[in-house]
């Protein structure tokens, strides 16, 4: 699998308190809320690329997934 990108990201707090809120009610880190919206804005303008890899599903991965990394133990 191919290294994810880090990026330092500034936000209002009152921004960032609304995204935590939101990324908890769709059960979602606050991170994985964003990289979400930040397809969907892409998709909806025509500017996703064609080789993105899909995003994980939501939630906690099932143990033993080895699809997301996670070894059966």
């Amino acid at each position: 699998m191919t290294e994810r990108k880090k990026v330092l990201l500034r936000l209002d707090p009152a921004v960032h308190d609304a995204l935590a809120r939101w990324a908890a009610d769709e059960l979602r880190s606050t991170n994985a809320q964003i990289e979400f919206l930040l397809r969907k804005a892409l998709s909806d303008s025509g500017r996703l690329p064609g080789n993105v890899s899909r995003m994980r599903p939501r939630g906690r991965p099932r143990k033993g997934d080895r699809e997301h990394g996670q070894s059966e133990e």
